[in-house]
Order: structure tokens, then sequence, then C-alpha cells
């Protein structure tokens, strides 16, 4: 489903590159950016409600540092912003039409968010076992709405991401087409943006 999506905008990439909005940017880029607006009320929200709940903790655990495993998560973080650095070096490729370097930056950038899911998989079920179920406390609930959604997001770029590496892989990819590449790039770095800000909260401010 999500290579046929991709398919459709490589075709739609070649079709409509010379279509722009009034805002001078194409249709494609506009869709995007307004998508990223609305997903931004979304995070908002979450955050807001983690916020309000986070010292309703009734019988569980409750957020601290003893309790959260900030180095290993730390280190996690840094992976998902590292795959920023190689989603960038993937436009860049795709630009110059460096086909091979365009796959290798791609699959790079999948494999460093597939070790973010699993580290987050990993914090999930420590937390399980330490007794920090979904329906712990109104904490857990906001705490695991969140991180769990944007684990989501991440799983969702990752499959974007592979999808355009298979169409690189097709010889679909070319410079005319390189905007492709560059929205898969805007919805990667959104996550790893929202992340900041969810690390800051969450664990930062335990």
């Amino acid at each position: 489903m999500a290579e046929a999506v991709l398919d459709s905008a490589v075709h739609a990439a070649d079709d409509d590159h010379g279509h722009s909005t009034g805002t001078g940017i194409s249709n494609n880029k506009l869709a995007m950016w307004v998508f990223l607006g609305s997903e931004c009320l979304l995070f908002g929200g979450l955050i807001s409600t983690y916020l309000l709940y986070r010292h309703n903790i009734q019988d569980g655990p409750g957020p601290s540092e003893e309790f959260f495993d900030i180095p290993f998560t730390s280190a996690s973080s840094f992976v998902l912003l590292m795959s920023s650095l190689t989603m960038v070096l993937a436009h860049y490729a795709a630009e110059r039409g460096d086909n091979r370097k365009l796959k290798i930056w791609l699959l790079t950038t999948a494999l460093l968010g597939s070790v973010f899911v699993a580290g987050q998989i990993y914090e999930f079920t420590v937390f399980v076992e330490e007794g920090l179920g979904w329906s712990t406390s109104p904490f857990s609930s906001a705490f695991y709405a969140l991180t769990g959604f944007h684990g989501v997001h991440v799983t969702i770029g990752i499959i974007m991401l592979l999808s355009t590496f298979i169409s690189a892989v097709r010889g679909r990819m070319h410079p005319g087409n390189a905007e492709t590449v560059e929205i898969v790039g805007l919805y990667w770095h959104f996550v790893d943006i929202v992340w900041v800000f969810i690390f800051t909260v969450i664990y930062l401010a335990a």
C-alpha cells in the first residue's frame, strides 16, 4: 500500500513538475506542509495531556530519573537525530541524480529509524515489567499515548523510506522527481523535531 502511494507520488512529480500553487511551491509539497501543520496540533494536544497528568500516578511508578533510563533513551534519541543528517544526504543525492548514494542514504536512514523503534519497544517492555502498564495510572496512559503515537509515526516514516528506496532500486528516481525524496524528508524531519520536544518534556523534566 505504501509503495503504491509512493509510486503515485513519483508519477505525480513527473507529470506535475511545473505545477505550483500561489505560494510558489508544488501541490504535493503544500499538501505535506498542511498535513504536518495538523500533526503539530495533534502532538500539541498529546503533550498538553501528558503535562496535565504527569503527576497523577496513583499507586504506580511516576516520572523520575530513577525510573527512566535516561542514558539509554539519550543514545536512542541521538540515533534518531543522526537519521535527519542521512536524510539530508539522501535528498542531496537525489537532486544530483546519484542513484547509488541515494539508495545508500535512504536505507541508512530507515535502519537508524528502526534502531530507534526497537529501542522504544525494549523500553516499553522494561516499563511494563516494572509495573507501568497502559492502565496503571493517568500518567502511564498519557505517557504511552504520546510516545507510542510518535513511534507509530516513525514506523510510517520507515515504510515511506523503504518504498522510496525500492523506487530508486527500480530506477524510477531521477533529478526531475527529487521532490519526492524532499517530501519524505519533510515528514522525517518533523518526527525527529517532535521527538526533541517529547524527550525534553518527559525525560529531561522528570
